[in-house]
């Protein structure tokens, strides 16, 4: 029988503990582990825009559009937004659909709901005055624990620590584990080991050293600084930590789009058909049941508008994706006489790439 890894691989200076050997082993490990991951990152952070100016508005957005998005995707998203919208005032100032239509693309439409939400509550509750404390920020919408620990340690150099799936995956292969622990282990160990004199620099670190040298897999154990410390390094057993989760499946959508002209304007409605598509504007849609074929729905959206389904033919069919929700979008285009109609607005094609934040509805524009 194998050696229970779990019991036997973790290094125990590396966790907290309250016994004196034990206490001083930790001391020691905890600051050859700041010393090493320090002196690396000053020779291999990657000069990103929110750490050559961490004031607190930049790393705040960086935080968030970096929730569940990489880096590389997020730097020419993070220069426009900045573009236009420089600071909370101009933020707190836009409407919902300006914020949506700079974020489009980027995904997780919720995030700029919350950042725009909190500005708001920043301008108005802080006097534009950005919080200082965990609990100021935990009040602000889309802040988590993370988030909140990554802006006052970053940007106002306080010691707090962070725990993201990158830290999670560095503190699980240096400790050895298996099988994760609670989550509030995760966060017990990231807060001894954050030091109080650079917890900016070395939260940065430890999210730089998952992010380019500890990968999920493939880890370049050679060049990590902390590799002589790696339980599972000593094991060989770095590839299966952590352990993977499976992936979410993919999810099927489909969607009947309308492209209604009208004398050289095209009809847009209120709302998207899901929540999960971003925007206050949409051209008419619905989501297909199981049931129903795409004319069928068409037809059942035209009834719905009060309008005749004589004159609509099928355009294209467009593909879209949004997170793991793989969209079909089956568009008919239809011209009608008439201009009154119930639900929606008359628009130039101009106004409704303007108005539309989701690229499905700015593709089915073409449909004329």
């Amino acid at each position: 029988m194998g050696p229970d890894v779990r019991r036997t691989s973790r290094p125990r200076a590396l966790e907290p503990s309250r016994s004196g050997t034990k206490t001083r082993r930790l001391e020691d490990s905890t600051k050859l582990l700041r010393k090493n991951l320090l002196r690396w990152y000053e020779r291999n952070k990657r000069r990103l825009p929110w750490r050559s100016d961490p004031a607190p508005y930049r790393v705040w957005v960086s935080e968030i559009m970096l929730q569940q998005t990489q880096v590389r995707t997020v730097l020419p998203y993070f220069e426009r937004f900045l573009a236009r919208f420089p600071d909370v005032g101009s933020l707190a100032a836009a409407s919902e659909q300006e914020v949506l239509a700079e974020w489009a693309g980027l995904g997780y439409y919720g995030r700029a709901r919350n950042i725009h939400r909190a500005a708001q509550k920043i301008a108005g509750e802080f006097g534009g005055v950005f919080p200082s404390t965990p609990g100021e920020w935990l009040s602000l919408p889309g802040i988590g624990e993370y988030t909140a620990g990554a802006i006052l340690s970053i940007a106002f150099n306080q010691p707090h620590p962070v725990v993201d799936g990158n830290v999670r995956r560095v503190m699980s292969r240096l400790t050895g584990l298996m099988e994760p622990p609670r989550e509030s282990r995760f966060w017990e160990l990231a807060a001894a080991w954050v030091p109080r004199d650079r917890p900016s620099d070395f939260n940065q670190a430890l999210m730089e050293l998952g992010a380019l040298v500890c990968l999920p897999s493939g880890p370049r154990c050679g060049d990590c600084p902390v590799a002589s410390m790696c339980a599972a390094r000593k094991l060989g057993i770095q590839e299966k930590i952590p352990m993977r989760a499976m992936p979410r499946k993919a999810q099927s959508v489909d969607l009947v789009v309308l492209a209604i002209q009208h004398r050289g304007s095209i009809l847009v409605s209120s709302g998207t058909p899901a929540p999960y598509i971003p925007g206050p504007f949409c051209l008419p849609s619905l989501i297909l049941r199981p049931d129903q074929t795409p004319e069928q729905g068409a037809k059942a959206l035209l009834r719905r508008l009060g309008l005749s389904t004589s004159r609509m033919k099928k355009s294209l069919i467009i593909r879209h994706s949004i997170t793991f929700r793989r969209i079909r979008g089956h568009v008919f285009a239809a011209k009608i006489p008439a201009a009154a109609v119930p639900s929606g607005r008359w628009v130039s094609f101009t106004d409704a790439e303007r108005l539309l934040t989701s690229s499905l509805f700015r593709k089915a524009l073409v449909a004329h």
